[in-house]
C-alpha cells in the first residue's frame, strides 16, 4: 500500500504537468496555425512523423529541463555562495523591484547570449544544439525542438549570473523571477521561431522578430548570427548582429540528421561508431 501511495504520490504531479502542458499546446496552436497559413509562406506538406517529433520535443523541451537543471543549479549555488562577496547580492536586493526586474533581463539576456554562441562556436555542443536547427521549414514548434542536454547549458548560462547577483535560488523552478524569465522568453520564443513574414521597422532594433531569428535558422554563413533570443542590441555589441531587408531563402541544416527521434536523442551523446550503429538499426 505504502508503494502504491508514493507511486501515486509522483504519478499524479506528472500527469498534471503533461495535462498543462497538453492545454497550453491546444492554445499555441489556435493561437500560431492559423497566423501561419494566412502570414507565412507555404511550403509543402511535411511528413506526419515530423509533426510528431515536433510535439515530442514540446514535451520534452518542457519536462526534462526544469528535472536535469535541480542537481548543477544546487550546486553552483553552493560554490557561489562561497565565493561571492556578499555585498554584492545584499546591493542588488537593495535595489527597487523594477529595477531588479531590469537587471534580471539583461543579464540574463547576456548570459543566455553567450551560452548560445558557444553551442555554436564549440563543436561538442554544437551536436547537441544541432537538433534545434534541424527544423525545416520554420514554424513556431521549432522553438522547442531542443536537445534537452543543449537546454540545460543554454539555461545554466543564463541563470548562473542570476546566482551570482542574488537574483535567482538553487531550485530550477522555486524562485520567481528566473520562473518569470523563462516563461518570457518561451513565449517570446514561439513567436521568433513562427512562419510569419511580417517585419516591424524601427522595433526591429529593440527586440528579436522573426525576421531576426529566421537568419539564425538559414541554411548559409549567417547561422552564426543573432544569438540574442530578445535583446538585438547584444549581437550589435558583440558583431554578430544581421538583418537585411529580405528573408533567408532555405532554413535548416546542410547534413540531414537521423531520421527517428531516439537516434536525434543518442547520436550526440554516443560516439561516432554507436552513433552509426544506432542510424543503421533505426
Amino acid at each position: 500500500m505504502d508503494l502504491l501511495q508514493q507511486l501515486s504520490s509522483r504519478l499524479v504531479p506528472w500527469a498534471i504537468d503533461v495535462g498543462r502542458l497538453g492545454l497550453w499546446l491546444a492554445l499555441l496552436a489556435a493561437l500560431f496555425v492559423p497566423l501561419e497559413r494566412y502570414f507565412g509562406t507555404r511550403h509543402t506538406a511535411r511528413p506526419n512523423v515530423d509533426r510528431w517529433h515536433d510535439i515530442a520535443y514540446y514535451f520534452i523541451s518542457n519536462l526534462l529541463p526544469a528535472l536535469l537543471l535541480s542537481i548543477p543549479l544546487a550546486l553552483a549555488a553552493t560554490v557561489l555562495q562561497h565565493v561571492t562577496p556578499a555585498a554584492l547580492p545584499a546591493a542588488v536586493a537593495a535595489l527597487p523591484m523594477p529595477a531588479r526586474l531590469g537587471l534580471a533581463f539583461v543579464v540574463g539576456e547576456i548570459g543566455f547570449y553567450w551560452g548560445h554562441r558557444m553551442t555554436h562556436r564549440v563543436p561538442y555542443l554544437w551536436r547537441y544544439h544541432a537538433v534545434h536547427h534541424a527544423a525545416e521549414p520554420m514554424s513556431f514548434l521549432a522553438n522547442t525542438r531542443n536537445h534537452p542536454i543543449d537546454m540545460v547549458f543554454t539555461r545554466l548560462c543564463g541563470l548562473l549570473p542570476l546566482l551570482v547577483l542574488g537574483l535567482a535560488g538553487p531550485s530550477a523552478t522555486g524562485s520567481t523571477m528566473p520562473v518569470a524569465l523563462l516563461l518570457i522568453g518561451t513565449v517570446w520564443g514561439f513567436f521568433i521561431h513562427a512562419n510569419l513574414r511580417w517585419r516591424f521597422g524601427p522595433l526591429e532594433w529593440l527586440v528579436a522578430t522573426p525576421a531576426f531569428h529566421h537568419w539564425h535558422h538559414s541554411r548559409n554563413d549567417h547561422i552564426d548570427h543573432n544569438f540574442a533570443s530578445t535583446l538585438p542590441v547584444l549581437d550589435r555589441l558583440f558583431g554578430t548582429h544581421y538583418l537585411p531587408s529580405h528573408w533567408p531563402a532555405e532554413v535548416g541544416l546542410r547534413a540531414p540528421l537521423a531520421l527517428t527521434l531516439t537516434a536525434q536523442l543518442l547520436d550526440p551523446v554516443l560516439p561516432p561508431k554507436a552513433t552509426r550503429r544506432v542510424n543503421a538499426g533505426s
